[in-house]
Formats: C-alpha cells, structure tokens, sequence
C-alpha cells in the first residue's frame, strides 16, 4: 500500500493551503462587523456576533430523569414506603416527608430531602398503596443536578457561530428570544462570455446555457448571503468595466470566466489594470485559472468557467472565505480517509478533487472527471482528493470530503 503523500512541488502554480490561508487573512483583513438583532426562528444560518453566555444554571433545580419514585436513602431500609405526594414536570414540589416517597415524573423537580430516584420499573406499588423497591439503588441516581448542562456565566456559543436547529435550541432554553447576528454578506454575482445565455432563451450557434448562475446564487443564498444577480458580462473590455464599476456596496464580487489569459478574458485585464491582482494560479484541478483580486477596492474572486472547476473552487476556496468574512472560525470542511476504490496511474503536479462517492465503505469516483461535466457533482456525494505526485492503487486511503460539508 503505498503511503499518504505529501503537497508535492507546484513550480510556478501556487499551493491550494497557501492559497487558502492568504484568501483567509485577507477575509480577516476586511470583516464585516455590522450586526442586526433577529428573532430566535429567523437566525437559521446566520453568524453569532456575539458570545452567547448563560444567564441562568441549566437545569435551574435538580429533576427527575426518569418517571419513578422519590426518596432519601437514609430513610429507606428495605421496607416499603409510603407515598406522601406526586409531582410533575411543571410544579413545585413539597419537601420530603421523613420515611417516604414521592412519585415523581421525568423533567419534574426533586423535592427538598430527597437524594434518590428509582424508575418505575424496579418499583412495585403493593395493596395498601405503599411503594416496595426491587433494586439496589445508590444516592444521586436518576437525579439531574441543578447545572448539570450550564451554570450562570459560562460560555456557551462563541461569537463566530453559524446557528442552526441545534444553536437555536440552545439559545431558546436559555430564553433567548432574540440574537444579534451579522448582516448578511453582499455578493455580486457575473458570468462573462458571449457564448452564454440564461436558460428559456433560444440557443445559438456556438451558445451554451448558463449554469453557473444558478449554481451559485442558490448556493450563496444557502449560506445566508445577500445575492445580486449581475448577469452575463459580454466579451467587452469598456462594458466589464462599466458593469464592475456599478456595483456599489457590495462585500464581494464574484464571476465565473474571464480571468484566464486568453484574448478574450476581459474580466482579468480590467482587473489588472484598474486593481490588483493577488492570487493567480492555483496548483488544483480543475480550477487552476482561479484569480483574486480588488476591482476600485472591492474584493473579486474569480473562478474558473468551466462548471466542475466553478463548484470546487467556490466550495473549498470561496466558501472558506465569504464565512471567515463573518467571523466564522471553523471554515474548512471535515474530511476522512477512506480506501480508494479506484487506481490513479498517473501522478500530477497539481492536487486533484475528483467527483465520487462511497460505496461498501470505499471511493469510487465518476467515469468522466472533465471540468465541463456538472453531472459529475449531480452523481456524487463528494470529493476525492488526490494529492500531488501521488499515485494509487485500489485499497491506498484517500480524503474524501462529502458534499454535505460545504453546499451549506
């Protein structure tokens, strides 16, 4: 089995962690810091603006985990016991009475004296109503302590936090009614070429339709960004710059096309000269064409027209970026070895993402892995990495980082 290679040499092409990690300080470069306050059911994706810290100890008092019965185990010496009072979830209980129980039900406060409870099921209510215990019991069992889950000032949520169901939840059992969260990112979204046109339009000769719009603005509106649709950039230096120049406030813009070196790659010209280009060429496939730069001080991120290199790119580049713009610590996807169900003869100078799936615990990877196939992407469910100058055989382990990690 050969071993898990290494980021091998790139020459010219610059690494994808080192592409990473600059596109990253320059998010933390320019964050947005504006915030608004939400209700608790609209903050579903959106960003933590600040640490979220208890207020209160959670549970407030000891409870019940079980339904059953409530008891002191000083009072308890084999003999049965006398049921002095029932509680549920909701009331206040009385303190014990010395040499009983209470039944008590799961969620309910323990009463003042007690220090055991015993489930239902090791409990027998005899004739006279009294209550024998079939079990060894231990003080404490059964029983929630007051804090068991949080105490009054301790952190809960860090500022930075993308919330969803889970966050929610906790935030509403602190009785949080509302958060304040950031304000959505503003993203521009453009496709450059005049061979595209949207879809419902007629098709010319030597036209395809645009996917890449719709690709993204539903992928940037599942990350809770604030999309304008730019539309199609046609090959026209004047009209990329007149079209760039339009779009005020926004936090980013982002197209597809256009920033290779080709002739007809307006997008990369205009940037070149009337900003800054800081990232060029990437040491990834497909996307290697990936650019980023400002455009009159606004960040653009350019990638790769081809609809697979757009995909992989936006997912493990731009994606990092917009939610570190947030605030957002943990930005890169999970990712886990699995065996390679799959040979990979040929090593490469550039890390490779191959759209696959697993199978019986094993990659395997779509027949055709053209940078023009979105099918690809529709069969799988991940990613495959395949790092440079690396070769495989089948059973060598491989990252495979499912889609689920970066599609939201």
């Amino acid at each position: 089995m050969n071993p898990v290679g290494k980021p091998g040499k790139t020459g010219s092409l610059l690494a994808v962690e080192v592409a990473l990690a600059r596109l990253l300080a320059m998010a933390e470069a320019s964050p947005i810091r504006e915030r608004e306050r939400l209700p608790l059911a609209q903050v579903q994706g959106r960003v933590l603006a600040d640490d979220l810290v208890s207020t209160l100890d959670l549970p407030p008092w000891p409870n019940s985990a079980m339904d059953g019965y409530a008891l002191r185990m000083a009072d308890w010496t084999g003999e049965s016991l006398v049921v002095s009072q029932k509680i549920f979830a909701g009331q206040a209980p009385e303190p014990l009475k010395r040499g009983t129980c209470a039944r008590i039900f799961t969620g309910a406060p323990v009463p003042a004296g007690a220090d055991c409870v015993e489930m239902q099921e090791n409990a027998e209510v005899q004739a006279d109503e009294r209550v024998r215990f079939t079990e060894t019991m231990a003080s404490g069992q059964n029983i929630r302590p007051q804090g068991q889950e949080s105490t009054v000032g301790e952190l809960i949520l860090p500022a930075g936090t993308r919330l969803g169901p889970i966050e929610q939840g906790l935030a509403a059992s602190l009785g949080c009614a509302e958060l304040d969260v950031i304000r959505k990112v503003r993203v521009a979204v453009l496709s450059t070429g005049d061979e595209l046109i949207e879809p419902g339009q007629a098709l010319g000769p030597g036209q395809i339709y645009n996917s890449n719009r719709v690709l993204l603005c539903s992928w940037l509106q599942r990350l809770g960004c604030e999309v304008i649709d730019a539309g199609i950039l046609p090959d026209d230096l004047a009209t990329t710059r007149a079209r760039l120049g339009e779009l005020k406030g926004v936090d980013l813009i982002l197209s597809t096309g256009g920033v290779s070196v080709g002739e007809a790659d307006f997008l990369g010209i205009a940037l070149r000269e009337e900003g800054e280009l800081t990232l060029w060429k990437l040491a990834i496939k497909p996307g290697k064409p990936l650019t980023f730069g400002h455009f009159r001080g606004v960040p653009v991120i350019g990638l790769p027209g081809n609809p697979a290199s757009t995909l992989v790119t936006f997912a493990l580049l731009a994606r990092p970026y917009l939610l570190r713009r947030q605030g957002v610590k943990e930005v890169e996807p999970l990712k886990f070895q699995v065996p390679a169900g799959f040979a990979w003869p040929k090593a490469g100078n550039r890390r490779e993402y191959l759209r696959g799936r697993l199978e019986n615990g094993r990659a395997i990877i779509y027949k055709n892995q053209s940078s023009g196939v979105l099918r690809s992407a529709a069969w799988a469910d991940g990613l495959v990495e395949v790092l440079e100058d690396r070769t495989l055989i089948e059973g060598d382990c491989v990252s495979f980082i499912p889609l689920s990690e970066v599609l939201s």
